[in-house]
């Protein structure tokens, strides 16, 4: 089969009709033209000569050529790529055009840069914990409202490298593995401090009324639980208490809610509003219990810091180590593991259980960073880090740059214009992430853009998650130049 043609058009109706009525829905007129059994018009918007063929939902064949359907969009928009056959006497071939093979020497360059890359976000990441605890520290010892700001902002300044560095859990199983402790959200704040009389936890959670600070001993089920002794051990033995992710006792989100407590103003403007006195000994102490609230924060910096060290340690040169395994491995399985990260991350998390649950539920427990308000921060951060693995490049905390051999390098040396394509697209996602920076700027955060009834954030919203979704298939296009076929990034269940 000779491709020929590849023609893109805009059909402004419900996406899942279509898709329903598969073949036999839509009739090839002429290269085109395009229309429905209820005669419906699509209109070719350009055309252009391919020899890639990717992966694609649903084929319809007839006489004049192939039709074939992708995804690339929310919203009622569907875009749709047409790839017309030639009339041949000759043979059909089954697959698609082979793409040209890239330079095993420089994909193993690539792999391992994406490897430096790691590393460095993840010492990035440790760097910052490590001056978060410094400030905690000071907290502790001098809680004022001042020292409380320092110790957020010190949090909020971890958050920077750490969640750049979210792309490298996708693909990567020791570090899939590992993040649970690091970073699980959303948690249901009552397992570890006081909680307001109104909140509603989760629904038959055992451990949503726990308040491990308030107690020293818990029983969930059969099982009776000391809690005398609040060490790192047994606040990592907590997470998933009674089999619910949302018990979650350690970790970056577990700090974050004893900054600053629950925030208490739904859909409406604000943040959490702990007092530091939540934090000091004497007759100024509030909450109650400020001992082990002191000694709670305190532990979890530290295994904070710990499980950090462990990370590092995986991505350090010349040493047997999980970097040394990925380096072994083949070239392919060391790029497919880069592209599946990118699109994982910007499909079915970034997109799908950051964004598209909250703002369908309107909920603000569903926000990523849902006590201090700075979910706008770290979406950006998330897109920055599918952007740093592409490109081969990474921003240092210190201002420093990284760079290196890149899949960027790889795609455009085989087909400039997905590579080109793929750029845009980043910085089209960029910019919508922007968005939502630019509106907390603005005192309208993330929480306020998914009220009901608030279209115009809702639209911001959606404006990056179809960023997002249209990023995806260029980085599924990225994959099949470099002939990684089927890469089918994670969507954690959701539908685009």
């Amino acid at each position: 089969m000779n491709w020929v043609h590849r023609k893109q058009f805009v059909y402004w109706g419900a996406f899942d009709e279509l898709w329903r009525k598969n073949a036999g829905y839509v009739q090839i007129l002429d290269a085109a033209l395009l229309k429905d059994a209820n005669n419906s018009h699509y209109v070719c918007l350009d055309c252009f000569r391919v020899d890639l063929l990717g992966a694609f939902a649903c084929d319809i064949r007839s006489d004049r050529g192939i039709f074939m359907l992708t995804r690339l969009s929310t919203g009622g928009l569907l875009l749709a790529t047409l790839f017309f056959s030639a009339c041949s006497d000759e043979p059909q071939s089954s697959g698609a055009v082979v793409a040209q093979a890239y330079d095993q020497t420089q994909g193993k360059k690539v792999v391992s840069h994406y490897a430096d890359v790691a590393l460095a976000t993840y010492t990035d990441a440790l760097a910052e914990a490590r001056k978060l605890k410094t400030q905690i520290d000071a907290l502790l010892a001098a809680p004022t409202e001042d020292s409380l700001t320092a110790a957020r902002d010190a949090w909020r300044a971890a958050r920077v490298p750490y969640m750049q560095s979210e792309v490298f859990r996708f693909g990567n199983v020791v570090v899939d593995e590992w993040e649970g402790q690091v970073n699980a959200w959303p948690l249901d704040e009552g397992l570890i401090d006081y909680v307001d009389e109104d909140y509603h936890a989760v629904m038959g959670n055992p451990g949503a009324r726990a308040n491990i600070i308030a107690s020293e001993s818990l029983k969930i089920g059969e099982q009776a639980l000391d809690l005398t002794d609040l060490s790192a051990e047994l606040l990592a033995s907590l997470n998933e208490l009674g089999g619910s992710e949302v018990n979650v006792a350690t970790g970056y989100h577990a700090i974050e809610f004893l900054l600053w407590g629950q925030d208490l103003n739904g859909t409406d403007a604000g943040a959490g509003e702990r007092p530091a006195t939540d934090f000091a000994t004497g007759p100024q102490a509030t909450g109650g219990h400020n001992a082990r609230r002191r000694e709670y924060l305190s532990v979890v910096t530290d295994l904070l810091i710990n499980d950090l060290e462990v990370m590092v340690d995986e991505w350090r040169p010349g040493e047997e180590n999980y970097r040394a395994e990925l380096e072994a491995d083949s070239v392919e399985n060391g790029l497919r593991k880069m592209l599946f990260g990118m699109g994982s991350l910007s499909l079915g998390e970034l997109a799908g259980e950051r964004m598209k649950v909250a703002l369908a539920a309107h909920s603000p427990e569903d926000e990523h960073d849902c006590f201090s308000d700075n979910t706008h921060a770290s979406h950006f951060y998330n897109g920055k880090g599918i952007r740093n693995v592409y490109l081969g490049e990474y921003r240092r905390v210190n201002g420093e740059t990284l760079t290196g051999p890149s899949l960027s390098d790889l795609v455009a040396a085989n087909k400039p214009a997905i590579d080109n394509q793929l750029k845009a697209d980043l910085e089209a996602s960029r910019a919508a992430l922007q968005g939502l920076v630019d509106s907390a700027n603005k005192g309208i955060h993330f929480d306020q853009l998914i009220a009901p009834g608030n279209s115009e954030g809702a639209a911001t919203v959606n404006a990056a998650i179809d960023t997002l979704v249209a990023q995806t298939t260029s980085i599924e296009a990225a994959a099949a130049v470099l002939n990684i076929q089927a890469l089918n990034p994670d969507t954690a269940n959701h539908s685009f």
